[in-house]
């Protein structure tokens, strides 16, 4: 009777003891090593890649450490695994990709992958003003500017380039016109990146500017502005 009891109680001490946690730990392992191993995260930095592999599988071992006690493992921990996995994958992507991605900066004053010379920025600009696309018309013609000065010497050609660091150094080379050069970039901009709509009066104000640059005398270096005339 004894050997029978203590059968029975050691039959429910298992039952009623903690139930050990299996989970497919390995599988999941070698899934997210299999992935991270691919040739697009060891172009850049390796390093940077080692490291936070050894933070993740570290950071996933004390998840499973904390978790093992409260919560059965099975599907759902395999399920958050993957998921963790996936969102590193991604992040790496992100971090390791970044370099190939265009060098332009967003708010570059010429968005065209072939230059254009000034008269063409500047059919393209009378063309949306008589279509009344004023938007489009003030960028051209503020492109039409800049690149009229490019073609003058009076500033060199920079991929990149915004509005506002146009102005700038045209600026330097024509300062009496260094007023109206900023009010023309900050209309571009106005309308690029501002969600503004540009009017006729906005694009006549950069049409007159245009014009009048394209018959100014720059100052020279070492030249007063009293001598220039």
């Amino acid at each position: 009777m004894s050997g029978a009891g203590g059968t029975t109680t050691a039959r429910r001490d298992t039952a009623a003891g903690d139930i050990p946690v299996d989970t497919p730990r390995l599988p999941a392992r070698e899934a997210a090593e299999s992935e991270l191993s691919k040739p697009m995260y060891h172009e850049n930095d390796p390093n940077f890649l080692q490291r936070a592999l050894n933070q993740f599988w570290d950071w996933v071992a004390g998840f499973f450490d904390a978790a093992a006690g409260a919560a059965p493992g099975g599907p759902a921990g395999l399920v958050v695994l993957v998921v963790l996995v996936i969102g590193l994958a991604a992040a790496l992507w992100w971090r390791l990709g970044t370099p190939q991605r265009s060098s332009r900066s967003p708010d570059a004053l010429f968005d065209h992958d072939g230059p254009r010379s000034a008269a063409q920025h500047r059919a393209a600009a009378e063309a949306h003003a008589t279509a009344l696309r004023w938007t489009e018309a003030v960028q051209e013609r503020m492109r039409a500017i800049v690149r009229s000065l490019e073609e003058r010497a009076l500033l060199e050609p920079r991929p990149g380039r915004t509005a506002d660091e146009a102005a700038a150094e045209a600026g330097r080379a024509l300062p009496e016109h260094t007023v109206r050069l900023r009010a023309a970039a900050r209309s571009f901009d106005d309308v690029t990146y501002g969600g503004r709509t540009a009017d006729q009066p906005a694009y006549l104000s950069l049409r007159t500017l245009d014009l009048e640059l394209d018959e100014a005398k720059p100052l020279l270096p070492g030249t007063s502005r009293g001598a220039t005339g």
